[in-house]
């Protein structure tokens, strides 16, 4: 079959890689994984990992999924993530991604708002059965036609994925390799509320060589992913930096420090990527004596106001490089230099690599009249943040298409430096870890517990922020937020704290 290349996609840079090293090692499992999910962990060459992805898309083509509909996907950090990203690309699909937390309450919201037309899971995740939570939320979705799945025990109903891997199906259809085509959407809380934020292929692409050029990730580098895939950046910063280095992506579900330790060593990673709190305890185990193959350590800042005030990196050769992620607006890099310091964030365009006379412009940065963090640049979609639209008497005097996203970030320009200082996080919005929530939904939750339950959120060094509940009957609350269909960090907010270790 004959495509049309318009302008990179991520299929399009895989074949290349595929064309150009079939035999070497693309994808590598966790070892856990087996403790995971059940299923054994494997590792794919660039041919294997070929096979699958056209055995994966052959299998969404013959379930009638027409070209452009959407197909949510819910799963850990395997290689069958990254596969299912792929196939969905080649069969001309679009990817929703979903949080693992999520439950059915948040999933069913999902799957509405994007019309997705199919779901994918596996049958079960650190011993939750989410092939019953997309069961469930699937019912609730009019537009789902198909749901399918990975691992054993799959429901009625529920197709089964590795046996499409096992059939090795070749049908095909024509799809237009246009980067230009929606590839991704990924969810976000602002102080509007749930928007779906979608992008496309050569969005994900340019977020990807901004981060590879900055962090100087070498091609055909062995690439250490430990940050959940589920989001803008997790995406980017694990399937867009593999495809763009083509090297091998080996793969961590969150978190197991001896594990982790191990994957490195055995793996020779030289690049990893992970949440800046683990990716900064490094510095204290001696790294260069333990991992003496890592040579650059991203760390994704879920908090980025707190970059600032973080310690210095020392960990002998590695080099740092800190990724301020906004929520689902975007996100920019910055390499930290011989001292060990953050490096400041000036305001206006900004190359990839920061600093470097002549380098790409790989976004911009700049200062709100509301005073908060704005971003525009190539990997930043404006219109999925567009202010509601007035009512029609006003619509003569609205101010015109804003062509970069307010972050919500509280920042302010440094007066000795002309740095900017990023000083609090979105008002009204609580995030906890990659989650985010409004502080006005939290309270509404607690009200269907009855007269006198709290559901707060509390500041965290760590994660932004934890969630703390209390109820006349913890217990009980519990498994009321279970039947509503809340994910896991409401619930566990009404633990019993005496019983807690």
């Amino acid at each position: 079959m004959i495509q049309t290349n318009a302008s990179p996609t991520l299929d399009g840079l895989f074949r290349r890689v595929l064309a150009r090293k079939p035999d070497g090692l693309a994808l590598l499992d966790p070892p856990n994984k087996l403790r995971v999910t059940g299923q054994l962990p494997k590792r794919l060459t660039f041919a294997e990992a070929d096979r699958a992805i056209t055995a994966l898309s052959a299998h969404f083509i013959e379930s009638g999924l027409p070209n452009n509909s959407v197909i949510a996907v819910q799963l850990p950090n395997t290689i069958e993530f990254m596969l299912t990203v792929l196939a969905a690309h080649r069969a001309g699909l679009v990817v929703a991604l979903l949080p693992l937390l999520w439950r059915q309450a948040e999933l069913t919201v999902a799957l509405n708002r994007t019309g997705a037309r199919a779901i994918v899971t596996t049958s079960k995740i650190d011993g939750v059965s989410h092939a019953d939570l997309a069961m469930n939320a699937a019912a609730e979705a009019f537009s789902i036609r198909h749901v399918c799945g990975f691992g054993n025990d799959l429901p009625e109903g529920m197709a089964s994925l590795d046996l499409a891997l096992e059939t090795r199906s070749t049908t095909t259809r024509a799809v237009v390799q246009d980067g230009r085509k929606a590839a991704i959407i990924s969810f976000d809380v602002t102080a509007e509320g749930f928007r779906p934020v979608p992008r496309t292929h050569l969005g994900l692409i340019a977020g990807g060589l901004a981060l590879s050029l900055e962090s100087d990730v070498p091609q055909g580098a062995t690439v250490m992913s430990a940050f959940a895939p589920s989001s803008f950046a997790g995406l980017t910063s694990s399937l867009m930096v593999w495809l763009l280095s083509g090297g091998a992506l080996a793969l961590h579900h969150p978190f197991e420090a001896d594990v982790l330790e191990r994957q490195i060593n055995e793996h020779g990673c030289e690049t990893l990527i992970a949440p800046a709190q683990l990716a900064l305890r490094l510095s204290e185990i001696e790294m260069a004596s333990r991992l003496p193959a890592l040579r650059q350590v991203i760390a994704l800042w879920r908090a980025p106001e707190q970059v600032a005030s973080s310690p210095l990196w020392n960990a002998g050769p590695a080099i740092l490089t800190d990724v301020y992620l906004f929520g689902e607006a975007g996100m920019f890099s910055a390499r930290r230099g011989d001292d060990g310091a953050p490096l400041p964030i000036l305001p206006g365009p900004h190359g990839a690599p920061r600093n470097v006379p002549g380098a790409s412009i790989a976004g911009e940065v700049l200062l709100t009249p509301k005073g908060t963090l704005g971003l525009r640049g190539p990997m930043v979609t404006p219109a999925a943040y567009a202010p509601a639209l007035a009512p029609q008497s006003d619509q003569l005097m609205a101010q015109p298409p804003r062509d970069y996203v307010d972050t919500e970030y509280a920042a302010r320009l440094d007066r000795s430096t002309g740095a900017i200082n990023i000083t609090a996080p979105p008002s009204g919005v609580m995030a906890v870890g990659g989650y985010r929530f409004l502080s006005h939904d939290l309270q509404e939750w607690a009200k269907r517990l009855g007269q006198g339950a709290l559901l707060t959120a509390l500041p965290d060094r760590i994660s932004g922020h934890r969630l703390a509940g209390r109820a006349n009957d913890n217990a009980r609350a519990r498994e009321a937020l279970n039947e509503l269909g809340l994910n896991p960090l409401m619930v566990e907010a009404f633990r019993d704290r005496a019983n807690s270790t």
